[in-house]
């Protein structure tokens, strides 16, 4: 892991450029794709519309978040395989404590896999239970261009460019910002041989101590 070094962006959201250097990029990049031969990326839907999602997702740890007609929603088990999410990589355990220390360990990382076409619509996260604790985001791959608003739909938003082995975190006043993602760099890295971006988020689920 590099030196973590942070900008703060906004109160309560922390950059944290090249937090991965290479060598642990690839190491992380070995273990997901572990994780990935046990829970295979599928394609989620949309509530209600049922209309599927650009990006393709999968998880690790005890819960996974996922989405389909029925809702949004945290639950032990792959929904096409059946079989219990794999456990998270110590890596990403150790990228947590550095990142938020103090804060209870991790229960959720969602694994989410963006070729050149793959979007993501400003949104929450608000579908855990437990706010004190931060998200921890980590880019591997292609650049994102990252957009970052405030706590309402309609907040001012800035652009960031995410690069591979970067991470961010959002905590504190900025646990429900909105967030999204415009668009994605094609070319921009050589970690991923096919390209596109992986992008693993860590969350928090359940109350501390429950």
């Amino acid at each position: 892991m590099a030196a973590i070094r942070s900008l703060e962006v906004v109160p309560g959201v922390a950059w944290f450029p090249g937090c991965l250097d290479r060598a642990a990029q690839e190491r992380l990049l070995e273990a997901i794709r572990a994780a990935l031969a046990d829970a295979p990326l599928y394609r989620a839907r949309m509530p209600r519309t049922g209309k599927p999602l650009s990006v393709m997702m999968s998880n690790c740890g005890p819960l996974g978040w996922v989405s389909d007609v029925g809702g949004y929603r945290y639950q032990p088990n792959h929904p096409e395989t059946g079989r219990p999410w794999p456990p998270m990589p110590d890596l990403l355990t150790d990228l947590w404590d550095a990142l938020a220390p103090g804060a209870p360990p991790p229960e959720a990382c969602l694994i989410n896999f963006y070729d050149a076409n793959a979007r993501m619509g400003l949104h929450q996260d608000r579908d855990e239970q437990e706010f004190s604790a931060p998200v921890v985001s980590l880019s591997l791959g292609d650049p994102a261009l990252f957009r970052l608003g405030g706590l309402t739909r309609t907040s001012p938003t800035r652009s960031l460019r995410l690069q591979s082995g970067d991470a961010l975190t959002f905590g504190g006043p900025a646990r429900l910002v909105f967030h999204g993602v415009d668009r994605i760099v094609a070319g921009g890295s050589t970690l991923l041989s096919e390209g596109g971006r992986i992008n693993l988020t860590l969350r928090r689920v359940t109350p501390a101590g429950a």
